[in-house]
């Protein structure tokens, strides 16, 4: 079966990063832009790293330019955008398609996994799709989910009740 863990990305520093080292995280994968209504969600999605990042969580995010050109710079200036405008220092990589033929193999495969409101595809920045520490898509929320309304999602898979009835793993 595959997992999160079988995948790798380019950092937006340009060296691989292989995803096997988040095994035992939980993690929350998302695709981000600089110039979209939803931009503000960087804040949220920082606030969630730094709460849980001691207990075993992490934020990834790959910029797009898929969405009305949203994500227009470069890989130097969307790493500085969102170090000096939203304090981001949780894992960013390359910009990458979501969608289409050249949809990064990790995104395909999140997208298999789960279903959104308007089917497999991805429909606008900021979707977000959350993986237990086994490696596999246990939710996906849509771009207008404030990362706020995912505390409690993370907070039990955390805990081990990823079941979400109360029993812990």
């Amino acid at each position: 079966m595959t997992t999160l863990h079988d995948f790798s990305a380019d950092t937006i520093a340009g060296s691989q990063d292989v995803f096997d080292r988040f095994a035992g995280q939980v993690v929350l994968v998302v695709n981000t832009a600089s110039e979209c209504g939803l931009t503000p969600q960087y804040d949220g999605l920082q606030k969630l790293h730094d709460e849980f990042k001691d207990r075993g969580f992490t934020v990834l995010g790959f910029p797009c330019n898929q969405f009305g050109a949203q994500e227009p710079g470069d890989e130097a200036q969307i790493q500085e955008f969102c170090r000096t405008e939203h304090s981001v220092d949780f894992p960013l990589y390359r910009k990458v398609d979501v969608n289409g033929l050249d949809a990064h193999p990790l995104w395909a495969w999140l997208k298999s996994q789960k279903s959104g409101e308007d089917g497999a595809e991805i429909e606008w920045n900021f979707a977000k799709f959350l993986i237990d520490g086994d490696g596999r898509v246990v939710e996906r929320y849509s771009p207008r989910t404030a990362p706020e309304q995912l505390r409690e999602d993370i907070e039990q898979l955390l805990s081990g009740d990823d079941e979400g009835d109360g029993r812990t793993a």
